[in-house]
C-alpha cells in the first residue's frame, strides 16, 4: 500500500490527541509526496477511532477537542491543495449544522461537523444559538442535509419547528434531517420526522454516509 508508513504516522499522531505530533505527521506525510486528500482521509479515519474511544471511555472531552484542532489545523494547511483536488472529487453531501436557538452548547455538534467534514461533506457550521430561518436558508441555498442539536428539552422543539418549515416551504424533500445532543431520542426523532438519529458524532456521521 503506497504510503503506508505516513498513513500509520498520521493515524498514531491523531489519536495521541497531540496537536504539534498531528502537524508534524502532516509535514512529513506531505514532504513526502503524499496526497492532501489521502492525508486527510486517514486523519477522518483516525478521527472516528478518537470518537470511538471517546465513547468507551477511554479518551476525555480534552482529548477529543484538541484531536479536532489538530485536524482542522491540517485541513487549512492543505487548503488551497484539497480544493484544486475537489474539482475531481465531488463532495458527499453539503451539511449545515447548528445548535439550535436558545442554546449554546456547541461541544458535541462541533466534533460532529468536524467528522463530517473529515469524512467528505462540505459543512457550514453555523456555530451555536442559531435562528430556526437560517437552516431554512441553507437548505433553499443547496445544503442537502440538515444537522441540528440541542442540549437542553426547552430547545429541541425548535427541531420540529425547522421540520415544519421545510414542509411547508416545499424542501423536505430535498434534504436528509439530521438531529442530536443529550435529551434527543431515537423516538423524539421518529416523532417530529428526522431522517438521522445519532447518539454520538461518529454514529451520526456513518448514518449520513449510508
Amino acid at each position: 500500500m503506497a504510503f503506508e508508513s505516513e498513513t500509520k504516522k498520521l493515524q498514531d499522531a491523531l489519536i495521541s490527541c497531540k496537536v504539534p505530533d498531528i502537524a508534524k505527521a502532516v509535514q512529513e506525510a506531505h514532504d513526502a509526496g503524499m496526497p492532501a486528500e489521502d492525508i486527510i482521509n486517514a486523519l477522518g479515519a483516525a478521527m472516528s477511532d478518537v470518537g470511538v474511544l471517546f465513547e468507551r471511555g477511554k479518551l476525555f472531552l480534552p482529548h477529543v477537542l484538541s484531536a479536532a484542532a489538530g485536524m482542522k489545523n491540517a485541513m487549512n494547511t492543505l487548503d488551497d491543495e484539497l480544493k484544486t483536488s475537489a474539482g475531481t472529487s465531488q463532495a458527499k453531501g453539503v451539511v449545515v449544522m447548528g445548535t439550535v436557538e436558545g442554546d449554546v452548547h456547541d461541544i458535541g455538534k462541533s466534533i460532529c461537523s468536524t467528522m463530517l467534514q473529515c469524512a467528505g461533506f462540505d459543512v457550514h457550521d453555523l456555530g451555536r444559538d442559531v435562528p430556526l430561518k437560517n437552516f431554512i436558508e441553507e437548505v433553499r441555498g443547496g445544503c442537502n442535509f440538515c444537522g441540528m442539536s440541542a442540549l437542553m428539552t426547552t430547545t429541541m422543539v425548535g427541531m420540529k419547528t425547522v421540520i415544519e418549515s421545510l414542509k411547508a416551504e416545499g424542501l423536505r424533500d430535498n434534504v436528509k434531517v439530521m438531529v442530536g445532543g443529550a435529551p434527543i431520542t431515537q423516538a423524539y426523532a421518529d416523532k417530529i420526522g428526522a431522517d438521522i438519529y445519532g447518539e454520538s458524532a461518529s454514529e451520526t456521521t456513518k448514518k449520513a454516509q449510508a
